[in-house]
């Protein structure tokens, strides 16, 4: 299973980051309705996509982190 994360929308596509750093675009109709810039997906082996609440939470809690850690200096 592959992770991805949704950098942008760009008309119909989602730009999305690997693990490796390497940018894909997916159709949107590919991708949950509800996903948004900044979600973690999961790339499932059928080719289906979920969105990772989880690891999506985790990733906004830390980017918050260090950004606050940034203002505060």
């Amino acid at each position: 299973m592959k992770t991805w994360v949704i950098d942008r929308f760009e008309g119909e596509y989602a730009v999305c980051e690997g693990e490796d750093g390497k940018m894909k675009d997916f159709a949107k109709v590919w991708l949950p309705s509800y996903a948004k810039e900044g979600d973690v997906l999961k790339e499932h082996d059928d080719g289906s996509f979920t969105v990772d609440l989880h690891e999506t939470k985790a990733r906004r809690e830390r980017t918050r982190a260090l950004f606050d850690s940034l203002v505060e200096k």
